[in-house]
């Protein structure tokens, strides 16, 4: 059986997505108020994993979560793009006129924006997690509340769902990424399989330091398909490169690598995996 450390309550979309990437597996959830004690929790148990969201295809990347990734010494073994949809959903015995009050995580509330706007009895109050609004509404039993949560989370609670899909953007998703200890990443990924990686780097302040890293990749064929800036803190006007590269040639993929690094410094490989599936 496999412990996966979440962010978030059972009915979550990290829950959602550990279970749709582990299909089939038995699984123990480790449901975590913070990403930081998703992490802590991987420093305390080497054998766990974690489920960790990275990036938003509306609300963008979580660049909080880059330097927790970076910091916490964990290999990224795999990803899973999952699609985010909302409902909203109370107690049973509430209906459309008796809500007073919605609650969510913030960024649920901001990709409901437009069907809120359509409410505005509603009060919006802002929560840590989606399906822990629901959890808390089910069992304080919160008349006038509702929740904006996944449908699977608002049927785990025994609450009634108003109206699903009340999301803004139906072209919604969320890039997870799945990062274990480096000693037990090779039992959970195969090398000879991967076909995408994460890299981070800084670089000397010199007249095109950047693009000279970035025509080598090019010249390697690698396919860049992210990259993203972070301020080093406490380093005027430095940063760290986050750059994820997607590649057909293992070995070429390798050649780049070794190619880059005299040019870069604090260069470190977060992980070699298999582009994740996307799901509905």
């Amino acid at each position: 059986m496999k412990r996966i450390a979440i962010q978030g309550f059972m009915g979550s979309f990290h829950d959602i997505a550990a279970h749709l990437y582990f299909e089939g597996e038995q699984i123990q959830l480790i449901c975590c108020s913070t990403f930081e004690q998703v992490f802590d929790n991987l420093r305390k148990d080497p054998t766990s994993i974690g489920m960790v969201a990275i990036e938003n295809t509306i609300a963008g990347s979580l660049l909080h979560n880059y330097e927790l990734l970076q910091n916490s010494g964990t290999t990224i073994v795999g990803e899973h793009k999952l699609h985010i949809s909302h409902c909203i959903c109370c107690l049973p015995e509430d209906d459309w006129d008796t809500i007073a009050e919605v609650h969510s995580h913030p960024v649920a509330l901001m990709q409901c924006r437009k069907f809120l706007e359509q409410h505005p009895q509603m009060k919006n109050v802002e929560a840590e997690d989606t399906a822990g609004s629901a959890k808390m509404i089910a069992e304080g039993r919160k008349r006038g509340w509702a929740a904006i949560c996944h449908a699977e989370a608002a049927k785990m609670y025994g609450l009634k769902v108003l109206e699903n899909h009340i999301e803004d953007n139906k072209h919604n998703f969320t890039r997870f990424l799945v990062v274990s200890n480096p000693n037990k990443a090779d039992l959970l990924r195969s090398l000879t399989e991967t076909n995408k990686s994460s890299i981070v780097f800084s670089l000397p302040h010199e007249e095109g330091s950047l693009s000279h890293v970035l025509a080598i990749l090019s010249f390697y064929k690698m396919n860049m398909t992210k990259i993203q800036s972070l301020p080093i803190i406490g380093r005027e006007w430095e940063y760290k490169f986050y750059v994820d590269v997607m590649y057909n040639d293992l070995t070429r993929y390798r050649q780049s690598i070794d190619a880059i690094i005299p040019l870069t410094k604090d260069f470190r490989v977060l992980g070699e995996y298999k582009d994740g599936r996307q799901t509905n």
